[in-house]
């Protein structure tokens, strides 16, 4: 605005200061709490060495805190992967999920040998918990060797579906 339009809009009272009993938040606030679940590609048994597994939980931590979703607990088995994490309040769902896999993906190639060929599923699902939650999601997550022993990564996973109340089509859920 020029000054003559500003001292105009001051007499006509355009833009009044705001009245004393309206506080304005000056920041944006969340809190998202995700559990997110993805495959490697074909659930080919990538993570089967607990010591590989146990380093790409480890890396996988790194990197949700460097997106600023830290995460709460990861874990997974021989073929997925489970995380509770906190959203960051910049990142979507999607763009978070694609960071974390891209990054990670890039990493465990340098490990050499059948670690080079290493891929993630191209999909994966992400669940909200409430605050409540949060220890059944993670005793769920550290859990998981032992759910394994009894059902499938495919099983496992239309359980979840399910109980989430998400529709799919078996069709286009695994790759």
């Amino acid at each position: 605005m020029t000054n003559g339009a500003i001292i105009i809009s001051q007499r006509l009272n355009l833009f009044p200061d705001p009245p004393p009993e309206i506080i304005c938040m000056p920041q944006s606030l969340a809190q998202i709490l995700l559990h997110i679940v993805f495959s490697t590609k074909s659930r080919y048994k990538f993570l089967g060495d607990p010591d590989v597994r146990q380093q790409m939980h480890a890396y996988l931590t790194t990197v949700f805190r460097t997106y600023e979703s830290p995460s709460l607990e990861v874990g997974g088995a021989a073929d997925h992967i489970h995380a509770l994490c906190s959203l960051s309040k910049t990142l979507s769902v999607a763009e978070l999920i694609e960071d974390v896999k891209k990054a990670s993906s890039k990493w465990i190639k340098t490990k050499g040998g059948l670690l080079t060929k290493f891929h993630w599923q191209s999909g994966y699902g992400a669940f909200s918990v409430s605050p409540s939650q949060v220890a059944a999601v993670r005793r769920y997550i550290q859990n998981q060797d032992q759910h394994h022993r009894r059902i499938t990564f495919q099983e496992e996973f239309r359980r979840i579906l399910k109980k989430h109340g998400v529709a799919y089509n078996e069709r286009y859920l695994w790759d």
